[in-house]
């Protein structure tokens, strides 16, 4: 999709209101025209020799109009501030219903913090909107106007002003398209340079140790050095555009005034009609000016709705129909002739891998090979989708069930599961309907009584991931808490008792065996409890293959 066609679809759901301001830009252009007639009117009174009631009535008329022009002028601001407002809630909601809906797959080449970094393009959106629908409509109505009132003066005034159209015709349509390359180059660097410095601030005592060597300095100024250059090539365009504005600005002003002149001269328009003319002419420069200066706008707008476009051109999980039924038994998995191969080696994560987990079973996954346990558990869970093979739950392909119901039949507990800035009431609960005895019950069992008690405002307290009095072992109980807040048919964990104590570890299993007997675990561990207490256990060889 062009950014133009992203235009179009923002204004889409708010064509009443664009309507409205261009009904009210109309007006305003009519408006302005008070401004030369009635000054056209009160020359010719002047020029009579007598101040007469009618130069009293003139004069009131102009000043009505004036009035007039700022009252739609206010209204169009009060109808370009609710799209705006509208425009920053929906793209807020956007981001936030996308994001934990987007295929992992999609997410492979970006790192996922930085995409969210696209939503401050939204601001960009609302900065340049009134400028664009309220400026940008004005002023070409406006100089529209005025060249329908000249033309009445003299058809001569209607060839300057189709020299007028033609001629920004022709500069948009040489010198937008370069524009809008640079600009989206200058977006790109901009980003690049955004990523580097939230890199440096997520590994900030890395390069506190090593500041000595500056090698984040370097890489700042190569970067920002990128981004300059890039910002340098628009600008370029820009002062291009504006050489060829002053350079029109001038031959259309000296055409009109010498044009207006002569008719003078040629008695075919009166000194009022020409100081008129000449109003009329400041008001068409000055409305060509505002187009021409939102150019630069009109950059910044398309290139913002670009960088939001990649976040919001994401595929989504798709919606299957099949739901998984409820029941008081735990899942069985099948997993028949899976194949997978990371796309970006040729190595095969699996190869003609199968296995099976009954219902109900406490089973443990182990192996060399980290990478390939972490994602059999994401295959498994729908997470990742997979091209060769068959993973089946409860007899149904994981890819044909619907990923809403499912995911409220599945607990995960993987190592990149984090925290985020709510309630620990919110980050153990996550959204869910959750009785108060129960979440009591596992914040007991996870031994956090004392560190609950501890909080200024108990459970309801902020939990700030990035605070250093969260220890690892509280985190994991944090997380653990998470999983087994509620009962589902499905447990996938990934390494769930590392940082804990052994008795710890002893307690939180035994509850498991005897809480959860009905579900299905499948736990990628190497603790010799939970493997003591495992009715099954499958070995990964390095291959992705049986052992």
């Amino acid at each position: 999709m062009t950014p133009i066609q992203r235009f179009w679809k923002l204004l889409a759901p708010f064509k009443k209101e664009v309507y409205q301001i261009y009904f009210y830009a109309i007006l305003n252009g009519l408006v302005n025209l008070s401004l030369p007639l009635g000054i056209q009117a009160i020359v010719n009174i002047i020029q009579m020799g007598a101040l007469t009631t009618s130069w009293a009535v003139l004069v009131l008329f102009v000043l009505t109009g004036i009035v007039f022009s700022g009252i739609f002028q206010l209204t169009q601001l009060r109808i370009v501030e609710n799209i705006q407002q509208e425009i920053f809630a929906k793209s807020s909601f956007e981001f936030a219903f996308r994001f934990p809906k987007i295929k992992l797959t999609k997410l492979y080449n970006f790192h996922t913090p930085e995409l969210a970094n696209r939503f401050f393009d939204t601001l960009t959106i609302q900065k340049n909107l009134p400028k664009i629908l309220v400026d940008f409509s004005l002023a070409i109505f406006q100089a529209f106007f005025g060249l329908v009132l000249l033309s009445v003066y003299s058809p001569y005034f209607l060839i300057l002003g189709f020299f007028l159209v033609a001629s920004i015709w022709l500069l948009f349509k040489t010198t937008s398209p370069k524009g809008m390359s640079t600009s989206l180059l200058e977006s790109k660097f901009k980003y690049i340079v955004a990523h580097w410095l939230e890199e440096i601030a997520r590994t900030h005592k890395s390069f506190k140790k090593f500041s000595s060597f500056a090698l984040h300095l370097k890489k700042t100024d190569q970067k920002t050095l990128e981004y300059l250059e890039a910002r340098e090539k628009h600008f370029g365009v820009l002062v291009t555009q504006f050489k060829f504005f002053i350079l029109f600005k001038v031959i259309l002003a000296a055409g009109l005034l010498v044009l207006g002149g002569l008719l003078v001269y040629n008695e075919q328009m009166n000194i009022g009609q020409f100081v008129a003319a000449e109003i009329i002419i400041l008001l068409i420069l000055t409305s060509t000016e505002k187009l021409i200066n939102s150019i630069d706008s009109i950059y910044d707008l398309l290139t913002a709705l670009d960088k939001i476009g990649y976040v919001t051109d994401l595929d989504l999980d798709e919606k299957k129909k099949i739901e998984l039924k409820d029941s008081i038994h735990g899942i069985s998995v099948d997993i028949n002739s899976l194949t997978f191969q990371n796309e970006d080696t040729s190595e095969k994560n699996f190869n003609n891998f199968s296995t099976n987990f009954k219902s109900g079973s406490k089973s443990t996954v182990l192996g060399d090979n980290k990478v390939n346990k972490s994602l059999l558990l994401n295959i498994i869970s729908g997470f990742i989708e997979i091209k060769s093979g068959a993973i089946k739950l409860d007899g149904i392909p994981v890819e044909n069930l619907n990923k809403s119901i499912l995911n409220k039949q599945i607990s995960v507990h993987f190592s990149t599961n984090e925290l985020f800035e709510a309630s620990l009431l919110d980050n153990i609960t996550v959204g869910r309907e959750i009785p108060e005895e129960k979440i009591r019950e596992v914040i007991s069992l996870m031994g956090l009584d004392l560190f609950v008690s501890n909080l200024p405002n108990g459970i309801d307290s902020i939990i700030n991931p990035t605070h250093y009095f969260l220890s690892k072992d509280i985190i994991q109980k944090i997380l653990l808490a998470r999983s087994l807040v509620s009962k589902s048919r499905l447990f996938l964990m990934e390494y769930p008792f590392l940082y804990l104590k052994a008795n710890d570890k002893i307690r939180i299993i035994d509850y498991i065996f005897e809480k959860y007997r009905d579900s299905t675990f499948i736990v990628v561990t190497e603790d010799e409890y939970w493997l003591k207490k495992a009715d099954h256990n499958i070995v990964i060889n390095r291959g992705g293959g049986n052992a």
